[in-house]
């Protein structure tokens, strides 16, 4: 059964900063001659239900209090660190908008089932896709999206 997950994107103001930050990180594995630079993130703990999460699951990305993106994830590993060992969750490079959801500040990550994920824009009419989340709220609170 394929399960997702949500999560903070602490200091992102919008997907086009997520994207510019997992560019950089790219940049620089490449840099370390990493042939297969992937956007990743480093968390504390490795996810309990990791098989779940690789049978086509994705990171759920918040970015200022709403999901507006999502990312397939690829693989799990541990990586040693100064402070002891980590988890870092790979992802595919494709950044896929989803339709808002608003979500509440929390520490970590939940998970989130397939029928809990916002849907795909790519689903839908997607004359709004691109737009600043702020102005696509208004126009689904209004009814014209």
């Amino acid at each position: 059964m394929t399960i997702h997950m949500v999560k903070l994107c602490v200091g992102a103001r919008s997907i086009a900063d997520l994207k510019a930050w997992q560019d950089a990180r790219i940049a620089a594995q490449r840099a370390d001659g990493v042939s297969r630079a992937r956007p990743y993130h480093i968390t504390r703990f490795a996810p309990k239900r990791a098989e779940e999460l690789l049978d086509g699951g994705s990171l759920y990305w918040v970015i200022q209090g709403l999901v507006q993106v999502r990312q397939r994830i690829v693989g799990f590993d541990e990586v040693r660190v100064d402070d002891g060992a980590k988890c870092r969750i790979s992802f595919d490079r494709k950044l896929i908008e989803t339709e808002l959801a608003p979500r509440k500040a929390f520490q970590g990550w939940r998970y989130l089932t397939e029928e809990d994920a916002p849907a795909d824009l790519s689903g839908r009419d997607e004359t709004g896709a691109g737009l600043p989340p702020q102005i696509r709220s208004e126009l689904i609170a209004i009814g014209a999206w």
